[in-house]
């Protein structure tokens, strides 16, 4: 097959979407498929490469003023008046037997439906990120108009096969995009362990600078719907009975309240706060790390999480047994659950993940040699790149046969 990947976030650009689209798209390549990435430049990265097996080009992009409406995320977007010509005479060159879109809301996942469409092929588009606002009822609504207005239109012009990753996603497809796509199917979140695993913890540590106290790692851009407030929330009475525990942030802080909240509770100075790094220094993190921790608003289990199961780390997280869909997680078992506040609020309640991190704290060898094992197993099983990108390019050749 001929497969065009489709992302406006992809590396060396951070983040769970794009480490996903580059791996899968490596899968593909070296499964023997022709593999064409589009996506948007970043910083200083070639305009076109050729690596891995498969061509990457970078469309122009601009970036939207940070603000909080976007949570201060930088993201980039390649519209202008050449772009669509450019897309469309790239795309013709190629001539795709089916294209794999990441993100429902990006520009270049428009513009190559719209060529989709106008050359009848078939179109498979991953979606990411749910448009909802945990914590501003007037962004949620925006953000839902934003979907009728803009995304669902689009959409319908092209009518692709969704990819959703857990139930959350799930339920949200149904409410928002049911009518407007062409089905959909089920594939989780796809990671490679073998990246992640043997990781040296005395180079995390000599960069923080102490080897002696307790790390709580947190990984993953800091926004709204990841805003680690209850992490903050739980942190005094966590210090209570250990004083030298120190929570790592990892991620760009494009939401800050945390740190206010913590200012304001006095627990400031057992916060770190890294802001974004290489994906090759994370391993070395979660090798120092206790446990980790950032899923605390009840809003589904990402691929940085996934990624401290892969490598054995205790991870505490407010999500529901049944959040992967085909598989069921166990509290004690997996990983460790944290009640949420309350029967609407799926957000973590702050005395709930208190005790749920001193309970790995005090039996940390359990934690580790029973838990961690049972979550490596599990990753094994259900979410290795290997087993995700098999089960893509299934569906990506029924789509390209059906054509």
């Amino acid at each position: 097959m001929r497969i065009a990947v489709v992302n406006n976030f992809f590396p060396p650009r951070p983040g769970g979407s794009s480490h996903l689209a580059d791996h899968l798209a490596k899968r593909y390549a070296a499964a023997g498929h022709e593999v064409l990435v589009l996506t948007a430049s970043y910083q200083n990265a070639a305009a076109q490469e050729i690596r891995d097996g498969m061509t990457i080009i970078r469309i122009p992009a601009w970036t939207l003023p940070k603000n909080r409406f976007a949570a201060n995320f930088d993201i980039g977007f390649t519209t202008s008046p050449r772009t669509k010509r450019r897309v469309f005479a790239i795309l013709d060159e190629f001539a795709p037997d089916v294209i794999h879109q990441h993100g429902q809301f990006f520009d270049l996942t428009w513009i190559t439906g719209w060529w989709a469409r106008r050359r009848r092929v078939p179109t498979l588009l991953s979606i990411h990120t749910r448009l909802e606002s945990p914590l501003s009822r007037v962004n949620d609504f925006i953000y839902a108009m934003a979907d009728r207005v803009m995304v669902v239109p689009m959409m319908r012009l092209h009518r692709p096969r969704l990819v959703v990753m857990d139930i959350l996603m799930d339920r949200y497809v149904d409410k928002r995009y049911r009518r407007s796509a062409g089905g959909k199917v089920v594939i989780p979140v796809g990671i490679d362990p073998l990246v992640l695993r043997g990781g040296d913890a005395s180079v995390a540590h000599a960069k923080l600078g102490f080897s002696d106290r307790h790390i709580v790692l947190s990984i993953g851009h800091v926004i709204p719907q990841r805003s680690r407030i209850a992490l903050v929330e739980a942190l005094p009475e966590i210090l209570e009975e250990y004083p030298d525990i120190a929570v790592v942030v990892i991620g760009g802080v494009y939401h800050d309240e945390f740190l206010h909240v913590a200012k304001r509770l006095g627990v400031e100075h057992a916060i770190i706060a890294l802001g974004a790094l290489p994906q090759r220094e994370i391993p070395d993190y979660l090798a120092a790390a206790d446990m980790e921790v950032h899923e605390l608003e009840g809003i589904g289990f990402g691929t940085a999480s996934l990624e401290a199961l892969a490598v054995g780390i205790p991870v505490v997280a407010a999500i529901e047994t049944n959040n992967f869909i085909d598989v069921l997680v166990e509290d004690g078992r997996e990983l460790f659950l944290v009640d949420s506040v309350g029967s609407t609020d799926a957000r973590a309640d702050p005395h709930s993940l208190a005790a749920a991190l001193k309970r790995v704290l005090r039996d940390p060898a359990h934690a580790r040699s029973v838990v961690g094992e049972n979550a490596k197993a599990f990753i094994d099983e259900h979410f290795t790149i290997d087993r995700v990108a098999a089960k893509h390019l299934e569906v990506l050749g029924e789509m390209a046969s059906a054509r």
